[in-house]
């Protein structure tokens, strides 16, 4: 029985996608055959061909856009070399150019917009039943059209395949992955057709009250190890939508996803050292509300040599630990080890504990490969931060912050505004805490809070909005006039953004890769505008 595993697009391609290369191991050692395709990044590599590029062109270029295309191939060259991060003016310009190119596959009147970052379709929702219908039927189309037709089909079909067993992780993937659905369908009729993935998992209340989507057998909420067992052992199944959490994976195989054909400066495999969340008290967090991974996690020093095989086998240096938060047992194996992973580079989100200002433990994992930390700050107001279950003191935090400089572990700080209840008073204090610190912050993250559908803030906060919405939705209607809404972001422009403290951490973001690049960059001038 032969299983493909696939990974659509459109998603960031900086690195080989963690989901598939673990169910890949999973399957594998229970004597499947199993291959992995990514047809996110063969997507990206297919659409900035010069040839693919010059088949694009409508009518006459502007100077802007031709300058783009002559400079396409040394772009990718630079992305894809340690050269890429030497001169943060140089890789800005990359990026530029290759986003100007990739502007050409818009259908000409904008109606599709497609960068190394993100996918937005002008005309179709991803939330929309009967825009994923008319993909998966073939009457409506993407811009990947094409790939999926002239590379992708042609490069399964050797296969022969039993299952195609899709990973829809990111609203960005959703229409593309309904589109190939479709393709798929028609050129295997008789194989056994399967998503899963974040996006699927989030809807899994609709799915649960009996919604229906095009073109799948079945629907996977959560682990999919079982559910793929089941169906490649031809058990009989006769439910639509699975979910089992008694078997869940961690350990990678990534044959078929060379991490060097990644649009990174130096090849990096994702890890995770747990499933789910350990924390999942966070009130604004839909995993806190209803978790679609029950919280799983590496046991002892399984961690650390994990990453030492993946080194070895792969020969890469360079690791994203892609947990919720990286649980403190894992982060106390990693410090353990530290004279082991001395030679690696690595970085993850972690919450600001207490139990990191124990002993020497951030210096220890600064020694074992440590370059930078993702931190949900959100609030620099105790009582916003207390509101939101988050769990975080800020004089840990200013401390964390401190440390981790000290230690010279660069920081990624996110930070939420217009939280229900947020006064002007804590929006200010937010900022203070941001002015106060700016020499500990490397990165920041300005949002504006949407609200999640699942959130348990939804019961205080818009009791009757849900039934404003599809049912595939995943944040409630938002009144942009309304004034909380506008006092956000009037704040976030007029105060945040015109801070130069704060400014200028924000301008050292790379552009569209963000964290995922930031972590070679480490603390760097600020960057050229795009």
């Amino acid at each position: 029985m032969t299983a493909l595993l696939l990974h659509p697009p459109a998603a960031k391609a900086g690195e080989p996608p963690l989901g598939p290369a673990v169910l890949q191991s999973h399957l594998k050692a229970r004597r499947f055959e199993v291959a992995v395709f990514d047809a996110n990044r063969d997507a990206y590599r297919y659409l900035l061909r010069s040839d693919i590029l010059a088949a694009a062109v409508d009518g006459d270029l502007s100077a802007r856009l031709s300058r783009a295309l002559r400079h396409v191939d040394a772009s990718l060259s630079l992305l894809c070399s340690p050269a890429g991060v030497a001169n943060p003016a140089r890789y800005a310009t990359a990026v530029r150019f290759l986003n100007d190119a990739l502007s050409l596959h818009g259908g000409g009147s904008g109606t599709e917009r497609l960068t190394l970052g993100d996918y937005r379709h002008g005309q179709l929702s991803e939330f929309s039943l009967a825009d994923l219908e008319g993909l998966a039927a073939g009457h409506k189309r993407t811009l990947f059209h094409d790939y999926y037709r002239n590379e992708l089909l042609p490069a399964l079909e050797k296969y022969r395949p039993h299952l195609l067993a899709l990973s829809v992780n990111y609203r960005h993937q959703v229409l593309p992955s309904f589109e190939l659905a479709g393709l798929l369908r028609r050129r295997f009729p008789s194989a056994t057709l399967v998503a899963g993935g974040g996006m699927i998992g989030s809807w899994k209340d609709a799915l649960q009250g009996g919604l229906r989507l095009p073109v799948f057998d079945h629907l996977v909420a959560g682990p999919g190890e079982r559910p793929l067992c089941d169906l490649l052992e031809r058990s009989p199944v006769s439910d639509y939508l699975m979910s089992d959490a008694s078997s869940v994976a961690l350990s990678p195989d990534f044959e078929g996803l060379d991490p060097s054909g990644y649009l990174s400066p130096y090849p990096v495999l994702p890890v995770s050292a747990s499933r789910g969340c350990y924390w999942a008290r966070c009130l604004f967090c839909p995993e806190a509300a209803s978790p679609t991974h029950p919280y799983k996690a590496f046991t002892g020093h399984t961690l650390p040599r994990l990453l030492l095989d993946l080194a070895d086998r792969w020969e890469v240096r360079h690791f994203h630990l892609t947990d919720n938060a990286v649980p403190p047992a894992a982060l106390r194996a990693m410090a353990d080890q530290a004279e082991a992973l001395r030679h690696l580079c690595w970085y993850g989100f972690v919450r600001f504990e207490p139990s990191l200002l124990q002993g020497d433990l951030i210096e220890r994992l600064a020694r074992g490969g440590c370059r930078l930390l993702q931190l949900g700050l959100e609030s620099g107001s105790q009582a916003v931060l207390d509101r939101l279950a988050k769990g975080t003191r800020l004089d840990v935090a200013a401390e964390v912050l401190q440390r981790l400089k000290r230690a010279g572990i660069a920081t990624y700080v996110y930070v939420l505004l217009g939280t229900p209840g947020e006064t002007p008073e804590e929006a200010h204090q937010t900022k203070a805490f941001l002015e106060k610190h700016a020499t500990c912050i490397d990165y920041l993250n300005l949002a504006i809070m949407n609200m999640p559908r699942h959130s348990a803030l939804v019961a205080t906060d818009a009791t009757d909005a849900t039934d404003m919405v599809s049912p595939l939705d995943l944040y409630l209607p938002m009144d942009e006039d309304a004034t909380e809404r506008r006092a956000a972001r009037r704040f976030l422009q007029r105060e945040l953004l015109a801070s130069p403290a704060i400014r200028t951490i924000v301008n050292r973001t790379p552009p569209l890769f963000t964290s995922n690049h930031a972590f070679f960059f480490g603390r760097v001038p600020q960057l050229k505008k795009l």
